[in-house]
């Protein structure tokens, strides 16, 4: 990437300069010619005999170099303005490409990490079933464990999933009419048997709105799973759903470490994600708040983030009710 600005920059000095120096040698080129015309005019026509007749040539003269050098400023203006607009639009596209690719490589690495971790997880338990002779707790504990890393592994499926056939624009969404309280209720339920003591839910007003109920689960799901990400084992993830005018409005708010204000804008971008990939210990693929964002504004809605007291995030999602 440095080497790359230094050629830039380089390259766009050159013709900067090379511009430059061809204006000035134009406009020199334009005051021989007036010269040359002059000289010309002064054996063509006697100043002291025709005074008129010669100061109106001169001028003439004049005019026509006073035309060229505005020709020259003018031409030489939109050229350097559609070099500057085409060096930035280059620029920036490379950038881009850069910080993609990045992302991209990033993205691979998490998914590798995210794909293997749960299914080592599932060998050792199945592995362990079938080597030992346990009693019926312990191997219901271990399949139960098998349970939660196999919805582990459906989820990031189904964000990859969804993610590529929304980028594909090959997923249509549905629209029926559907509890979203219900939604919460059952995402809820499943993450509390997941990770129990973990969340605190307050009753949930009566909200029907007009939706795909895959889409909106798997937003529901995406904002828990990122919140019982961040949030220290021994603290509480708050799921509050209210209705309010023509809105419904469903807050998660977390008490991990919080999101700095430059990032909040950020972190719905594809593959984005807070901090250094090979130093991060946080687990994810940067698609979860990405899918989300987009499942809400397909829905007609808004999606924030804000900070909690006394620290964490507030994770908020507006969407519009059945009238």
């Amino acid at each position: 990437m440095r080497f790359f600005t230094t050629v830039h920059l380089l390259l766009l000095t050159y013709v900067v300069a090379a511009l430059v120096f061809w204006g000035f040698s134009l406009n020199e080129k334009s005051h021989e010619i007036y010269k040359q015309g002059v000289t010309i005019l002064k054996t063509e026509v006697d100043s002291t005999m025709y005074p008129e007749m010669y100061n109106a040539r001169t001028q003439q003269l004049q005019s026509q170099l006073e035309t060229r050098k505005k020709q020259y400023i003018g031409e030489g203006s939109t050229f350097l303005l559609v070099i500057l607009i085409g060096a930035a639009v280059v620029y920036s596209s490379f950038r881009r490409s850069i910080r993609l690719s990045r992302q991209q490589n990033n993205f691979m690495l998490s998914v590798t990490h995210e794909l293997k971790s749960p299914i080592a997880a599932m060998k050792l338990n199945l592995q362990t079933l079938e080597r030992h002779q346990l009693d019926e707790e312990k191997k219901n504990l271990l399949i139960d464990r098998c349970v939660k890393e196999a919805n582990r592994l459906n989820d990031l499926c189904n964000n990859m999933l969804i993610a590529s056939q929304m980028e594909g624009r090959q997923y249509v969404p549905a629209r029926e009419e559907l509890q979203f309280d219900e939604l919460v209720k059952a995402s809820v339920k499943d993450y509390t048997s997941r990770y129990p003591n973990r969340f605190t839910e307050t009753a949930a007003d009566n909200c029907r709105l007009s939706g795909d109920k895959l889409l909106l689960q798997m937003a529901i799901n995406n904002l828990l799973e990122n919140a019982v990400k961040y949030t220290p084992a021994d603290t509480i993830v708050s799921i509050s759903l209210k209705a309010k005018g023509s809105s419904c409005i469903l807050q998660i708010a977390d008490n991990g470490p919080g999101i700095p204000d430059a990032e909040k804008a950020k972190i719905f971008n594809k593959f984005y994600r807070i901090g250094n990939e090979e130093t991060r210990k946080s687990k994810g693929t940067g698609l979860g708040l990405y899918l989300t964002s987009k499942i809400v504004k397909q829905h007609n809605g808004k999606i924030t983030v804000t900070d909690n007291t006394p620290a964490g995030s507030v994770f908020e999602i507006t969407l519009p009710l059945l009238a």
